[in-house]
Parts: C-alpha cells; structure tokens; sequence
C-alpha cells in the first residue's frame, strides 16, 4: 500500500463532467487529482463522433471526440501543476472518513484523502429480459460505438435497433456510416423520445422507425440470426398476430442509462428515486453538494442529461469545491452565468422531463 495522497480536490471520473468540475476548480486556483479507469480522458466523449447540439459555450457544432483535447488545452494553460490525472486507475472504495481507495492498473494500491471530494462516475447502460439476450451479438449501444469509433471494428452486418432516443438514433446513423445496415429502429413508446433532427437524418437514409414495437426474442444457434418482435397497444401488451421476424445478426440496445451511485451509496449519501432523473440520484444543493459537505456530484451520476448540462453541472461543482476551500474569487458571477446556461439548456419540451424530476427531488410531488 502507498503512502496517504492528500490532495485538495478528488474528482472521480473523467468524463465531461469530471474534465469540466477539474477545469472550473483550477481556475479557482485549487489544486486537483482527477482518477480515471480508462487510459485517456473523456469518458463517452472519446466515441462520439458527432456534432454536439445545445450551447456554444458548451462546444456546440463540435464532435464528441474533439472536445477532451480543448478541455485538456483549457487545464494545461492554467496551470498543469495545479492537475494531477490518475489514468487507468479504478476507485475501489469509499469510505465514512472521507478517504478513496484506488487501485492503479500494475502498482499497487493507493489510499488517497482529499479535502473535497467530487463524484462524476455517470452511468451504466439498462438492458432488457428477453429470450435469447445473452446470445452473442446482442450488445448495448455504448458497446457498439465502442466497437466502431474506438477500435474500427464493425459490429456484424444487419442491426436491429431498439430504442429511438438519442442514443439510439445516433449510433443507428453511425452504423450506416460505417457500412452496417440498419433494419429499423423499433420504439415501445408510441412516439421517438430523441430529438428530431436525429431521426430526421435516420429516415432520409432509409432507416424505418417503428414506434409502439418491441422484441419478443432473439433467436440464433451460436449467436444472433434473428429476432422477432411484435406491435403494442396502448396497455403497452402485444397485438396478436403482430409478430414480425427479422433476419438481423446483430441486436442494439439503447433503452436508457442508470446512474452509477455505487461510490455515493458507500459515503451514506442521501438518495431518492426519480424515474424522470435515471433511478436513484443523490439530493444535493444549488452547489452540487450532496448531504455530505465534503462531497459533490456532477453529471449522469446525478442526473442523466445530455453532455451539455453535465458539463455545467461540473463547473458548478468545481466552483464550489473550491470556494469552500476558500479560493473565492468571483463565484457567485460565475454561478450565476453556470446557473443560466442550464437553465437554456433544459428549456422547452425536450427538458421538460428533466425539470420535472429535478422538482421531485427537491420536494415537489
């Protein structure tokens, strides 16, 4: 075991919300140690190869994969000696006297106790129960844009699409991009739950959207060969006679993300299940503090939202973090501003959801 570190900020995941809360707190002037499991930076940013939408500010009309090298730039010219990142290291514990275990890939392990400590783990993929789900060639959606955008390998040739959120009607667009046919994307809700311009690129290559349909089986031998799935009525049950079969080898899931709350469950964070908000999310602050006052959220892990909101989720955390240690210099100028940006961020029918649940956990019915 190595000797106690005893930064002044821990962030947990670097992701966008963890490489913005770094960036926020460092410009602050506080000193940060940014832990990693992967061996870059960027978390989901590093396989999204499309162009954001939402705020400028927030690296609008720039590609997923482009945006940890502006934060890292960003982080550099503050000052590099202020950031210290951990790659492939995995937080292991955290324990109720503030202090993290990680383990970093061929050391040994590490103990580290920081003064404030920030939590960006975001999410986990769901899944669904079906016949024939653990067939080779079923895979989450994440799993694919990993196959394809990281390591140039495609999938399999014919995919079934299930969900017509984001998620799904991007990577269904990447598929086609990568030379993989598309058979449909098929929705249990009666209508997409993505934004249009998404499946509007999705129908104009031919990609036929079926709402109100779902899988009832994959079927296959030694990996995916088909699957079968049917209509929904308004009771969300199948219609009779419905049944289609699809001769596809490989079968998408993009039904939804969980946030990762594992390390937050550990510290005794409080926490409320809010289906609108992911699962169970942590109750925190206008500053992103949880019930613990050494401990902040930032991202999917306290809301699963677009990669926009996470980021200014971050920043405010990494304000915050640093403003209790005293670095105090314009905070609530720069709240303010961080404040307003979410709030252009989740207005709107699309946000909708979002601040529903956000009305929840804070009290609301």
């Amino acid at each position: 075991m190595t000797s106690l570190q005893k930064p002044e900020i821990a962030i947990v995941g670097g992701g966008p919300a963890g490489l913005s809360a770094a960036l926020s707190a460092v410009r602050q002037g506080a000193e940060v140690m940014l832990i990693d499991r992967d061996p870059a930076l960027g978390g989901q940013l590093v396989k999204q190869t499309h162009m954001f939408f939402g705020s400028r500010k927030e690296y609008a009309a720039i590609r997923g994969i482009d945006i940890p090298g502006k934060l890292m730039a960003a982080l550099e010219e503050e000052g590099p000696e202020k950031f210290k990142p951990l790659l492939d290291t995995t937080v292991l514990g955290y324990y109720d006297d503030g202090v993290i275990l990680a383990d970093k890939e061929e050391e040994q392990a590490m103990l580290i106790k920081p003064q404030k400590t920030i939590i960006a783990t975001g999410a986990a993929e769901k899944m669904l129960p079906f016949p024939g789900n653990d067939l080779p060639g079923v895979y989450g959606a994440g799993a694919v844009q990993t196959l394809m955008n990281v390591y140039g390998i495609k999938p399999g040739t014919r995919v079934l699409m299930i969900g017509a959120g984001n998620i799904g009607l991007i990577v269904s667009y990447q598929l086609l991009q990568a030379g993989v046919e598309v058979a449909a994307i098929i929705e249990g809700a009666p209508k997409i739950g993505g934004y249009l311009v998404h499946a509007t690129k999705a129908r104009r290559a031919g990609i036929p959207i079926k709402t109100s349909h779902t899988i009832k089986e994959a079927y296959g031998k030694d990996s995916v060969e088909g699957a079968l799935i049917c209509s929904l009525d308004e009771n969300w049950c199948a219609i009779p006679g419905s049944d289609l079969d699809m001769k596809v080898d490989v079968i998408c899931l993009a039904v939804g993300l969980t946030p990762q709350t594992e390390l937050l469950w550990q510290a005794g964070c409080e926490q409320k299940y809010i289906p609108e908000l992911g699962g169970y999310v942590p109750l925190r602050n206008e500053k992103m503090q949880t019930s613990l006052p050494d401990l902040y959220v930032a991202g999917d892990v306290a809301c699963i939202e677009e990669a926009g909101s996470a980021m200014v989720e971050g920043k405010i955390a990494g304000l915050y973090a640093a403003a209790d240690l005293g670095y105090a210099e314009k905070v609530e100028e720069r709240y303010t501003s961080y404040y307003r940006e979410l709030e252009e961020l989740r207005a709107g029918p699309t946000g909708a959801k979002i601040r529903q649940g956000l009305s929840r956990l804070n009290g609301g019915v």
